[in-house]
């Protein structure tokens, strides 16, 4: 095997690795129980399967053809600056928002730094009470 081929091989392997992930992504988005944790499925893992398939088909394109493509490069540098951006934002519209967060998930360590007070236990009949929250 040549230098070219096997270069061929990892950039399918690191396609496939991105689709690979990208289900798992998809999986975490249905099966996550809250708006919080299902923003990490869709902005960190879906960063990382959209990374690998971009660079596999960089690889790819740079060996088997042999041309650099700057799209593909500006799509990696896209991606990583826009998907953890947008993951935050929800995170923090939903939180302004209200929206409860998942049993189990421990304390709530923003309340006091947006309203004061103590942090919450999380689930307890106080922390789901919308009228403890200051207007």
């Amino acid at each position: 095997m040549s230098v070219k081929e096997i270069l061929e091989w990892v950039a399918i392997l690191l396609i496939l690795l991105g689709s690979i992930v990208s289900v798992i992504s998809a999986l975490g988005l249905i099966r996550l129980p809250d708006v919080y944790t299902r923003s990490h499925a869709a902005s960190k893992s879906s960063t990382l399967a959209v990374f690998l398939s971009l660079l596999g088909a960089f690889i790819y394109f740079w060996f088997h053809d042999g041309y650099v493509s700057i799209r593909l490069i500006l799509g990696i540098i896209f991606v990583f600056i826009t998907s953890p951006v947008a993951g935050h934002l929800i995170c923090r519209a939903a939180y302004r928002s209200r929206v409860p967060l998942a049993e189990g998930s421990g304390s709530d360590e923003l309340k006091p730094a947006l309203y004061g007070g103590d942090s919450v236990i999380i689930n307890t009949d106080e922390s789901l009470n919308k009228e403890s929250y200051p207007q």
